[in-house]
């Protein structure tokens, strides 16, 4: 029964070992193999997320656009989180991400992405409406100076001080005239009355 109980407990503490050795090699792999070098590139940014390095190792990582440093070599723990601005490109622009792994050269990474051209915003120009020529402003010879000029030239206004023109209608002195004419009128058939009476007189004294 001793040896048999012995046997037993050797056998468990050996399992126990064994998977003690196990659940830690576990433990450090995890780290290892968890390295994530996410990262993603629009028309006009590059965004990075770095997740699950080793703190305990040097880590680096490098962005160059277009075989420039957009983020020249920078160290960090076990994530990195990152925005970067592209220049303006009018046409795809090569991006490059570099991660090195400080605890395995097996989990450091070179991708290439590509970044696409803006689409423009700026609203399409309106045509500009062709300008038409109003009958108004079409010179039209022989017609539109005289018609320009009765337009624009003002009509006279009579004047007492100016010279004398031809009446053709009805004025102030027209009453006068007539007054004249009537007392001219009246004495003549005056007189004509009285010369006929004297006649008469003569020859009535005569006989």
């Amino acid at each position: 029964m001793t040896r048999a109980s012995r046997g037993r407990r050797r056998t468990g503490v050996i399992a126990a070992a064994a998977f003690t050795a196990l659940l830690g090699t576990g433990i450090l792999a995890a780290p290892a193999s968890a390295h994530v070098p996410g990262w993603s590139v629009t028309c006009d940014k590059v965004s990075i997320d770095l997740t699950y390095y080793n703190a305990h190792a040097t880590n680096t990582v490098t962005v160059k656009a277009d075989g420039k440093d957009l983020l020249p070599t920078t160290t960090f723990p076990d994530a990195f989180s990152k925005t970067l601005e592209l220049p303006a490109h009018s046409s795809p622009l090569q991006v490059e991400l570099v991660v090195h792994a400080g605890d395995d050269q097996r989990y450091s990474s070179d991708q290439t992405k590509t970044a696409p051209v803006c689409a423009s915003t700026s609203p399409a120009p309106s045509p500009t409406p062709s300008s038409t020529p109003s009958s108004s402003s079409t010179p039209v010879p022989g017609v539109s100076a005289t018609i320009s000029a009765s337009a624009v030239a003002p009509v006279p206004s009579p004047s007492k001080s100016g010279p004398n023109l031809a009446e053709t209608g009805g004025s102030s002195s027209t009453p006068v005239i007539a007054g004249v004419a009537v007392a001219v009128l009246t004495a003549g058939g005056g007189l004509f009355l009285m010369g006929r009476r004297r006649r008469t007189y003569g020859s009535h004294a005569s006989r």
